[in-house]
C-alpha cells in the first residue's frame, strides 16, 4: 500500500534523513515489492515537491489543499460508497460512477500528503505550527471520508454498515491519540499495521473496485486490533521505564516467531507484502465470496435482523 508522510511518523526536520523505509533499514530486513514501488514512488515526489519549491508553494498550502481535496471525497461517497462500479458490475445492488470520483479525489489528496512533507524537507520549510496543522487535517480528512460513507448508508437503510463506519472513524481516531498520548511518556509507539496510509489506501482499492462495503467491514474490525495493539505497547513500555528497564523494541521478534506476527514487520519488507496482500484480496475477493460483504442479500444488514427490523 502507498506509503505516505502523515504524523503516523515523527516529523523529520529538514537536515534529517527521509523517513521513507527508514525502520527497514534499520532491522535489516529483505525488501519486498513494495519496497521497489514505494522508492520509485519517492524519487517521483520529490522531482514534483522541487517543482513545487520553484513556483513558491509552501507545505501548509498543500496540507490545506489535500483535506479539501479529501472533503470533495467524502462528498462523493456519501452518494455511492454502497455502489458497486460499472466496470466490475455482478449484477446485484445499485451502480454508479460516486467510488471513481472519490477514488480520483484521494489520489490526488494522496499526493498532496506526500508532497507536503516532502516540500518542507527539501526547501527548509519545516515549522511546528506545519506539523500541527498536518496532524488536525489528516484527522479532518478521516471524518470526511467516514463521514461519507455513514450518511450513504443512513440513506440506504443500513444500521449495520452505519455502525461499522461510526467504529472505523473510532478505530482511526483511536490510532493517533494513542500514538500522541504514550509519546508523552515513551520515546516511540509507532507500532501496528493499520497506519493511515494502510487504512487510506484500503479504502481507495474499495472505491477503485466498487467494494466500498467490504473495507467498512476490513477497518472497523482490523484497525481496532491496531488500536490496542498500540495501547498494549504503551502500557508495556510505561511499565518498563517505572521499573527502571529499557522499554520493549518495536522490530518483530527474530527467527520463526517473527512469521507468526507478519504485521510487527515495517513497510517495505516480503512480510509486510504479504499481509498487504491478504488485505488487497479481500477487498477485491471477499464480496464475491458473501454477500455481506458486498451489502446485498439477505445478510446485507445483520445488525437490523439482529433487532427484528
Amino acid at each position: 500500500m502507498p506509503m505516505d508522510s502523515s504524523p503516523e511518523s515523527p516529523p523529520a526536520s529538514p537536515a534529517a534523513e527521509p523517513s521513507d523505509f527508514r525502520r527497514l533499514r534499520e532491522v535489516g530486513e529483505r525488501a519486498g515489492l513494495s519496497r521497489v514501488i514505494g522508492a520509485g514512488f519517492c524519487r517521483a515526489r520529490n522531482a514534483v515537491a522541487r517543482g513545487l519549491l520553484a513556483l513558491g508553494v509552501v507545505p501548509n498550502m498543500i496540507t490545506v489543499a489535500g483535506c479539501l481535496v479529501t472533503i470533495a471525497a467524502g462528498y462523493c461517497l456519501a452518494h455511492g460508497a454502497g455502489d458497486q462500479v460499472p466496470y466490475f458490475y455482478d449484477g446485484h445492488g445499485p451502480r454508479s460512477w460516486w467510488p471513481v470520483w472519490a477514488a480520483a479525489f484521494m489520489i490526488l489528496s494522496g499526493a498532496c500528503d506526500m508532497l507536503d512533507g516532502a516540500v518542507a524537507r527539501i526547501g527548509n520549510l519545516y515549522s511546528r505550527f506545519g506539523g500541527i496543522l498536518d496532524s488536525v487535517l489528516d484527522r479532518v480528512s478521516d471524518m470526511a471520508l467516514f463521514i461519507g460513507c455513514g450518511l450513504c448508508f443512513v440513506q440506504r437503510g443500513n444500521l449495520t454498515l452505519l455502525v461499522l463506519a461510526l467504529i472505523a472513524l473510532c478505530d482511526a481516531t483511536l490510532i493517533s491519540y494513542i500514538k500522541a498520548r504514550a509519546e508523552n511518556t515513551i520515546a516511540n509507539c509507532t507500532v501496528g499495521y493499520w497506519m493511515r496510509g494502510e487504512r487510506v489506501a484500503a479504502i481507495l482499492i474499495g472505491c477503485l473496485s466498487g467494494h466500498v462495503v467490504a473495507v467498512i467491514w476490513q477497518l472497523a474490525i482490523l484497525s481496532a486490533c491496531t488500536a490496542w495493539v498500540r495501547l498494549d505497547y504503551a502500557r508495556r513500555a510505561a511499565a518498563a521505564l517505572d521499573a527502571g528497564r529499557e522499554p520493549p523494541s518495536t522490530d518483530p521478534p527474530s527467527g520463526w516467531r517473527a512469521w507468526l506476527l507478519p504485521w510487527r514487520h515495517p513497510r517495505g519488507s516480503v512480510a509486510y507484502d504479504i499481509v498487504t496482500g491478504t488485505n488487497i484480496a479481500f477487498i477485491i475477493f471477499g464480496p464475491r465470496l458473501w454477500d455481506v460483504f458486498a451489502a446485498h442479500g439477505e445478510w446485507a444488514d445483520p445488525l437490523a435482523r439482529w433487532f427484528g427490523n
